[in-house]
């Protein structure tokens, strides 16, 4: 099946419009959905990654407060987003900002360490944003970031089960949709949450797996992520330049 860039477009839309349309509870306070309001990076992005088939997906569970939710890209660290993609476009402000997580999009000064840590050894690794397109696509299972009265983030999986299935059943919908559009020769879950999720949606016969989440909050990740994922990719047969 022959797919388009506009094809992602309009499952972006759908989605957009999907989890616009769902209501979240205390504790959360504070919803950003950077499909709406990043929506011109979002698509730059796209325009860059391409929809050629047959490559490996990495999935990432939702964005972080100083990646995707500035940039509407995935594991979106500004300086890989701007001067490494070389990706341009407006971000405008989510429906309700909250205070001490503003959005600046591409000036925003603040550093997203998973996504540090993810482009930057995809560009140590592949040299150039084209090269290493040519073998990887990088995707987030749900569209939101979800904060508490504090700013602390709360991931999608901590939601009340009343507001997580109506989540799921949306990015399930669109997920699965997108990755039978890529054709992927292998789905990654960059942590054991999208790990599980890609098991439920990848195509039927392409393998599924999982490496080390870059998070901060992982001590083995901190120990050097680096080296921990490539060993868990070569382990899966993902050959590395």
């Amino acid at each position: 099946m022959q797919t388009t860039i506009d094809d992602h477009f309009a499952l972006s839309d759908r989605l957009c419009a999907a989890v616009d349309a769902l209501s979240f509870g205390p504790p959360v306070t504070h919803v950003y959905n950077p499909l709406a309001y990043a929506r011109s990076l979002h698509e730059a992005y796209w325009r860059r990654l391409g929809a050629a088939q047959g490559r490996v997906v990495l999935l990432g569970m939702n964005p972080g407060p100083w990646g995707m939710a500035q940039t509407g890209v995935p594991f979106g660290e500004i300086g890989a987003v701007r001067d490494w993609m070389g990706l341009e476009g407006e971000v405008g402000e989510p429906a309700s900002p909250h205070p001490k997580r503003p959005v600046a999009g591409l000036a925003c000064p603040r550093s997203e360490v998973s996504g540090r840590r993810l482009w930057g050894w995809a560009a140590e690794r592949f040299g150039t944003a084209d090269e290493f397109f040519r073998h990887f696509v990088v995707l987030n299972y749900c569209p939101l970031s979800f904060m508490e009265a504090s700013g602390r983030n709360r991931t999608p999986d901590k939601l009340p089960r009343s507001e997580r299935e109506p989540l799921f059943s949306a990015c399930d919908e669109v997920l699965a949709e997108r990755l039978e559009l890529l054709a992927p020769s292998r789905v990654i879950g960059v942590g054991a949450f999208a790990e599980r999720q890609a098991r439920r949606l990848a195509p039927s016969g392409v393998p599924v797996g999982r490496v080390l989440h870059p998070s901060p909050a992982s001590p083995r990740a901190n120990r050097g992520w680096v080296a921990a994922a490539e060993a868990d990719l070569l382990a899966q047969g993902v050959r590395l330049p």
